[in-house]
Order: C-alpha cells, then structure tokens, then sequence
C-alpha cells in the first residue's frame, strides 16, 4: 500500500468528497431528486467546507427497495462467498486510510491521531466477521431430549437492516454492524448521521471495489426525520443504531410497533473505581484512553472516577496533571490529544453542563470552560468534590470532563458504580487483579476492564439499562442478523 504525508494545514487538503448531489443506491451514485442539503462544518474552523443532499421519501424508497431487489441473491451465497468479499473490502479499506481519515477529522474534530486507526480497526472487523463463516456452515443438529427425533436449526438473514450510525465514531460504528449483517446475508440501507455524513463514503466504495453485488450496500444522507421513515419502512426487517438514549428509545418503539428487532448501543455514565492499592503512575498512562478518549465523545469511557478517601487528593493530583499536560489544538496535528466537540450543540451542552457544577459546588481542578479563538473548543475538565447527587455525576456530558467522587469502603464504591441507569462500561484499578476481577464482577454494566479499557472484536459488547438493547461483535453480534428455523425430523436410521 503506498503512503503519503498527512497534510499538515487545511489548504494543502485535496478530498475526493466535498459538496456531493448523490446517494449510493443499487451499486451507483445516483442524484438525489430533491434540493435540500445539510452543510458539513469543520468543527475546528466554523468554516462550512462541504454539503449532502438531504434524502427525500423517492430517494429512500429507491434505497429500501434496491436492498430488497438484492436480498434473495446475496442470502443465496454461502457464509464463506460472503467471507471472501469481507476480506477483499479489508484490503480497500486499509488502502483509504488517509482520505478517510482526513474527512473524518474535518467533519466531526477528532484527532487524526485517532482517526488514522480507523482504517486498520475497521478491517479487523470485516476480517473477524469473515472468519466466523464456518460457524454458520457448520451443521447443527439437536436430539429431543426424549429420544423421539432430532431437529436441524438453520440460521437464515434476517432481511434488509437499516443501519444508523453516530458522529463520533462514523466508520468503526457503522461497521460494528455492515460486517455482520453483510456475513449474515443481510441487505442494508446505511443512514450516517448528518453532521458527519462523507466519510462512510470510503467504506461504500471499498466494499464496491471488493465487487459486493449492487443494492447489497445502500447509503442515503438526511436528517433524523428521514432516519424515521427508514426505521418504519415495512421493507426494513431490522434496525441497528448507536447514538443517545432518548433517540433510542424513539426507535424502540416504533420497532416494537412493527414487532421489528432492534439493536440499540446507547449512552454510558461508566465509572472508574480506584482501589486503594492502584497504582497511578499506570492508571495515569492509560486515563485518556480510558476516561476521555476522542476528546470525551466516546460511550463507553469511565468519565467518574470513584477514589477512596485515603488517596483522594493524590488522585485528584494525579488526574489533574495528566489532562492539563495533553495537547488540545487543531485535530489534524499528530500532536493533538483534544480536539474540539463535534458541532456547536454538542458544544453548548457542554458548557452548560460546567455551569452546572460550579452552581453545584464542584471543584475546578482545571479546565471549567471555552478555549480561546474559533472553533468548538472546551478546555479538558477535572472536577473534584462531586457528589452523587450533582449533575454532572448523573447525566452523561460527552465532552471533555472527568468528574472524581469519594468513597470510604468498596461496597460503596461498587455502589455509586451501579447507581445509575447506565451500564456500558467500566474499569477497575488496583495491584491485586484476583481483587479487582472479583469487584468488576459486582458492577452492572455491559463491559468492564482491569487497568485499563478496551473492546475486542470477538466478544460481546453492549448495555445495560438505559444504555442499549442487544449487544454488537462476537458471535452473539453475528446472530442479531439471524433468525432460526428448527426442522424437526426422526432419526436417521
């Protein structure tokens, strides 16, 4: 794969996307046939540098309808056919690294530092998904337990899934669930979300180059309305979204009305708890990974650190001078560790948020508020003498803000862990990891790590409570995109 220099200012950008009249549908970029657009805004700059045709219901109709046309024919190839376009769409990816990278930055600020990992993250996926076609081939046959017959379970695709993707994260969450909606012989219809709507571009044309079928990949950009019509087309048989809580259980809803399976990946309120032998200097070589990844616009981070009273302030010491010696600054400098947030909600949310705990009584360790100069910046936030009841131990901020709360024994630690209707993620430090795996196990959540956090693509990841129904990777991942038949028959003689 050949490599060139990742541009160092914006006028040196030359990216094959930019201000786009088409949607993907049926194996072309076709027109949209309506006027409207949504701007893409660089959220380092305010400069609008890009737009997208909003879908209107032609254009959506043409897409659900191409997924069905395609399903019969892609559903009718074995799981290791469907394999080998997984892997041969790795390869294309990894071969739009930059590009990719590149538009993601520019259109939702994280740092190219992060974004450059998309690429190879993203093919891990296609690649993990690909390997589980022999454990859809495999025969499954099971006796009646009284001797009486057997039954072979088939696994069949369950149709065509509309998949709806985040800002955050626009090409590994997305591909969190093409890869085993496309290994499962699933069609899908993807709807990025508006204000990053250009990168999941590469994906499409990797898997195009990869010769996937047309109408097997479908892509149409729009605002949450047309994110609507999609999940309630009576053509779309599953639906698969990452994003906020109370979009969420919209879509729930509408599903359960249509008795339709949804998987949904929400928001998190993880928590950190620091057993009072944790080493720091490590938990501080692995707390922005952790705890504010992605400039804190990340799910799954243990953005509340729960620290026992007798090493408090030593905590909140050592969290302070890790945040405030991290870069922030223009994302598309390697440099960079904080970008700026997403979009100006996002941005006005946050602020609002850092009101709310000086109103409350938090302490400022550093950071508190608006970075200097254009672009959405909020200074990287540590904030000490929280307590439980304040807001910003409650809600989730998705930005760059630690909160640290004190607890006197581990009971209450795991406690204040679980006090929350969040269970997504969550990490435990301590030296003795026998203890530490004994209280990851007392935590509600989805996902905990010891000493440090991080997900693999071969087990299950999801929520629980009002972080998520269902789970993404794994086998398990695999089979939301299934529905089983049982054929029941005698024994062979």
């Amino acid at each position: 794969m050949t490599t060139t220099t990742v541009p160092r200012t914006r006028a040196e950008l030359r990216l094959p996307y930019t201000h786009v009249d088409d949607h993907f549908i049926d194996g072309a970029y076709v027109r949209s046939t309506g006027e409207q657009r949504n701007d893409v805004v660089d959220p380092a700059t305010e400069e609008v540098w890009a737009s997208v045709p909003n879908a209107t219901e032609e254009d959506l109709e043409r897409a659900v309808t191409a997924a069905g046309r395609a399903f019969a024919g892609w559903a009718a190839l074995t799981p290791s056919e469907r394999a080998e376009h997984l892997v041969r769409a790795a390869e294309q990816i990894e071969a739009r690294r930059e590009p990719m990278a590149l538009t993601n930055t520019r259109e939702n600020g994280s740092p190219i530092s992060e974004t450059l990992g998309a690429a190879a993250n993203a093919a891990g996926i296609f690649r993990y998904f690909a390997s589980l076609a022999p454990w859809l081939e495999a025969e499954d046959v099971r006796p009646f337990p009284n001797g009486a017959g057997e039954t072979v379970v088939h696994q069949d695709p369950v149709g065509v899934c509309a998949l709806i993707a985040p800002w955050n994260f626009p090409i590994n969450l997305v591909v969190a669930k093409l890869a085993p909606a496309l290994l499962a012989g699933c069609t899908v219809v993807i709807k990025p979300a508006s204000p990053t709507p250009l990168s999941v571009r590469f994906i499409v044309d990797a898997l195009t180059a990869a010769g996937v079928p047309a109408g097997v990949v479908n892509l149409v950009t729009g605002n949450g309305r047309m994110g609507d019509r999609l999940v309630r087309h009576p053509l779309v048989r599953k639906v698969a979204f990452t994003g906020s809580t109370p979009v969420g259980r919209k879509i729930a809803a509408a599903c359960g009305e249509q008795l339709k399976p949804v998987t949904l990946e929400l928001g998190g309120k993880s928590s950190a708890i620091v057993l009072p032998d944790a080493d720091l200097e490590h938990m501080s070589s692995v707390l922005i990974r952790s705890c504010m990844r992605n400039t804190g616009q990340t799910c799954y981070i243990s953005t509340r650190i729960l620290a026992p009273e007798s090493r408090y302030e030593e905590v909140v010491e050592m969290v302070g001078r890790t945040i405030s010696g991290a870069v922030q600054g223009d994302p598309l400098q390697e440099a960079t560790v904080f970008g700026p947030m997403a979009n100006r909600g996002q941005y006005d949310t946050v602020l609002g948020y850092l009101d709310s705990a000086r109103r409350e009584g938090a302490r400022v360790v550093t950071g508190g508020g608006p970075a200097e100069g254009t672009g959405f910046f909020v200074r990287p936030t540590v904030l000490a003498d929280v307590t439980p009841e304040m807001t910003v131990a409650r809600e989730e901020i998705f930005g760059p803000v630690i909160t640290i709360l004190r607890y006197r024994d581990v009971d209450e630690a795991v406690g204040l862990a679980n006090n929350t209707p969040f269970g997504l993620g969550g990490i435990v430090f301590s030296a003795d990891e026998d203890e530490a795996y004994r209280v990851a196990r007392r935590m509600n959540t989805g996902s905990v790590g010891i000493n440090f956090f991080a997900s693999n693509h071969s087990a299950p990841f999801g929520g629980r409570g009002d972080s998520g129904l269902g789970v993404e990777f794994g086998v398990e991942g695999l089979s939301a995109y299934l529905t089983p038949q049982s054929v029941h028959r005698r024994p062979r003689a």
